[in-house]
């Protein structure tokens, strides 16, 4: 549904406490929740900096000025644990981070503003083009299922699309060596992880 690339879909993380004697053993893990489980047992906090890409990172805060560090604690939510579902990783950001909005009223911010972006990428939007919100898509959307069955959702059945591709995607890896992320990295005496977004439909 989303596919990454090297240049336009990865997220900078800061790696706060980290010390230089501890790389070796976390560079020495072959997957991913081990080497944030490593940074966690060692008291190492991982916070969002920014999108890498400029194109990227104003695309997303032209669907919403938010977006950009949802989707950066999203990712790293989904690296992090053994979660890939979108809505599962969704109520990761309402238990985790709440604090960002106000949530006593019972509005449901992350999934509003998740649902927004994985809309307009099912209808046009890409990492590496400037988006300006016009849909490629301008009377309905059709889903093939593994079984073969297809779904058609027309525009005006938007409220039920959303729910559609909200609990039927999920984050997914690809190479690291390949698009160039993953491995812990130094700028100025300070340490740095990049992780990249890729969307697939449910298996």
């Amino acid at each position: 549904m989303f596919n990454s690339n090297k240049d336009g879909t990865n997220f900078k993380y800061a790696l706060h406490g980290l010390k230089r004697k501890d790389l070796k053993k976390i560079e020495e893990a072959d997957k991913f929740l081990l080497k944030f489980q490593i940074l966690k047992e060692l008291n190492v906090g991982v916070y969002f900096v920014k999108v890498k890409s400029n194109l990227f990172q104003n695309n997303l805060t032209f669907i919403d000025s938010n977006l950009p560090a949802i989707l950066g604690n999203l990712v790293y939510f989904y690296y992090s644990s053994q979660k890939s579902k979108i809505s599962d990783l969704v109520q990761n950001l309402r238990d985790q981070i709440s604090e960002n909005f106000d949530l006593s009223s019972g509005q449901d911010f992350y999934g509003h503003k998740l649902k927004r972006f994985l809309t307009d990428v099912a209808l046009g939007f890409t990492p590496g083009k400037v988006w300006n919100g016009k849909y490629d898509a301008t009377s309905g959307y059709l889903i093939v299922k593994e079984d073969g069955d297809i779904v058609c959702y027309h525009i005006y059945d938007k409220s039920q699309f959303e729910d559609y591709i909200f609990n039927n995607t999920r984050l997914d890896t690809p190479s690291p060596g390949r698009h160039e992320f993953g491995s812990i990295y130094e700028e100025d005496n300070h340490f740095f992880i990049d992780l990249n977004l890729q969307i697939r439909f449910n298996k």
